[in-house]
């Protein structure tokens, strides 16, 4: 592991690391924030997903995060959104290859080889940051989008293990919306009955542990109902008796000026988790 950026923040510091992934077979990525507490002791850590397009750089540079990790003593640890590199497979549409992981475990070539996100999300990456950096196990996780789908869906996929979740503008049905559709036929095939694995509305219905979950969503989100249709994983929640919070933001859409205008709500709501 070698780190390649570190900033002062907020009394803490704001660092950047890369390392060989086994889970991807490849380098990966990912940014730590360290508040000052953790000068001091251990301290609970909040991960963050990116949506389509984006790398680790996206939310530590946009979102204003790290003033509100500060505060609360919480450690923000965001990794990039696939596998990188020119033996990595990719495909010149935004929505699918590099910067487009899904945070699925791809199982049709060529994306088989390396495209095993949902391994590097919900087990590699935390025993990496455990293991190196001064927190405890308590996690809670987020994101945004595509990342959105990725948090709902390994907190639901791995009971006990998150202390809460939430997301921003989430792709809550990716087995049913264009995005979804593209990616889950190129890497896990035309077999839909796999696609449930990985789709929070299917999940959240024989969910086992009742962690509630919190969602924020512009209402002027140019994705809203094309891509996002949040009210299809209310209605799954309703019909299981799952705790959800919906909150339709009035006027926002689907940027970092959304994010950067409630992140301080959400990682108050998982400090409290943690705490």
């Amino acid at each position: 592991m070698e780190r390649i950026e570190r900033h002062a923040c907020f009394g803490g510091w704001q660092e950047v690391h890369r390392h060989r992934s086994k889970a991807v077979d490849g380098e990966m990525r990912f940014a730590i924030y360290l508040p000052p507490q953790a000068a001091q002791g251990k301290v609970p850590v909040l991960y963050w997903l990116s949506g389509l397009t984006c790398s680790e750089q996206n939310v530590i540079t946009k979102a204003g995060a790290q003033r509100y990790a500060a505060e609360h003593g919480l450690a923000i640890v965001a990794c990039d959104t696939s596998p990188r590199g020119e033996q990595v497979a990719n495909d010149d549409a935004y929505d699918l290859g590099q910067g487009a992981g899904f945070y699925v475990n791809a199982t049709v070539s060529p994306w088989s080889q390396h495209y095993r996100m949902y391994d590097y999300v919900a087990h590699e990456l935390p025993a990496l940051i455990e293991q190196h950096f001064p927190v405890t196990k308590k996690r809670a996780i987020s994101g945004h989008s595509m990342g959105g789908h990725g948090a709902l869906i390994v907190a639901l996929k791995n009971p006990g293990r998150y202390s809460s979740v939430s997301a921003f503008s989430p792709i809550v049905a990716p087995s049913r919306v264009p995005w979804g559709e593209k990616a889950f036929t190129a890497y896990l095939g035309s077999d839909r009955e796999t696609w449930r694995a990985y789709d929070a509305t299917e999940l959240v219905k024989t969910a086992n542990e009742k962690l509630p979950l919190l969602i924020d969503q512009g209402d002027a989100d140019e994705f809203l109902s094309t891509q996002l249709q949040p009210e299809r994983l209310q209605e799954a929640a309703k019909a299981v008796g799952h705790p959800l919070e919906l909150r339709m933001r009035a006027g926002y859409d689907h940027s970092y000026y959304f994010i950067a205008s409630f992140i301080g709500e959400h990682i108050a709501y998982h400090a409290a988790a943690l705490s």
